[in-house]
């Protein structure tokens, strides 16, 4: 054997081992080309479903509008909800404008508001909050409820059984409504059931005309509470006139 020069079997091992490396390593490059594949194809796939989704959600006609739900009505008819809605049927319904719709339902005089969503797959829901009115009063020779804000918003044949009646003079305010339907709201029921009718002539002259005839000068609807517990007390003595408006005051006439 010459000096320096390795056994043929011990090279034989040796190139052996290298190819095995060699096969190693190529191995791991397939693999990680493969992974790499792998995950590239499914982002692809990802957004090829997610551009089906978006088309079909806001362009096809598989999520389009077909129908109106409404709820909560009792004076005003779903038709005439439906009518003022204007629910652009046919069309995607994730596309359609609800806030739209939205202010078209409120602008009707007997709703208060209106909450309008998306019911999945093909309805609109409008779910209303009507107007309930807390006294009547006449204008222009009709008969018209007035709800708490003091919006005047129907007409009435009658005054119903339990809402008391409002008159006023010429040229009151809608401010002066506004505050004699605070002032018929915050009444007790105990007092509320002796008050035949309110007469509103400015914001703080506002007046309770009693069912035996008497006057009760209310004023504002400030401090009712107060006012009432005086009323409570005065009334307990004979008078024609009962004057609570300044409540720390009080007076009675007759």
């Amino acid at each position: 054997m010459a000096e320096g020069r390795a056994p043929r079997s011990l090279r034989r091992r040796g190139g052996d081992a290298q190819e095995r490396m060699r096969r190693r390593f190529a191995r791991r490059q397939w693999t990680r080309r493969l992974l790499t594949a792998r995950w590239a194809l499914l982002g692809v796939a990802v957004l090829v479903l997610a551009g089906v989704a978006a088309w079909a959600v806001y362009f096809s006609s598989w999520l389009s509008v077909s129908k109106v739900e409404v709820h909560g009505t009792d004076q005003v008819s779903s038709a005439e909800i439906t009518a003022a809605a204007q629910v652009p049927t046919g069309e995607a319904l994730a596309r359609v404008d609800l806030d739209a719709i939205r202010m078209r339902v409120e602008s009707l005089e007997g709703v208060a508001s209106a909450d309008v969503t998306r019911s999945w797959p093909d309805a609109v829901r409008i779910d209303v909050t009507e107007r309930q009115a807390v006294a009547v009063v006449r204008i222009g020779g009709s008969l018209r409820g007035l709800d708490a804000d003091g919006v005047v918003f129907r007409t009435y044949r009658r005054v119903p059984v339990g809402l008391p009646e409002i008159t006023t003079g010429s040229g009151t305010s809608a401010d002066a409504l506004a505050e004699a339907a605070s002032v018929v709201t915050s009444l007790a029921p105990e007092i509320a059931a002796k008050v035949d009718h309110v007469d509103v002539r400015t914001i703080d002259q506002i007046s309770l005309v009693l069912r035996d005839g008497d006057t009760v000068r209310w004023g504002s609807s400030d401090d009712y509470d107060q006012k009432a517990e005086v009323l409570d007390v005065l009334l307990r003595r004979p008078a024609r006139i009962y004057d609570v408006s300044v409540p720390s005051r009080p007076t009675t006439i007759g």
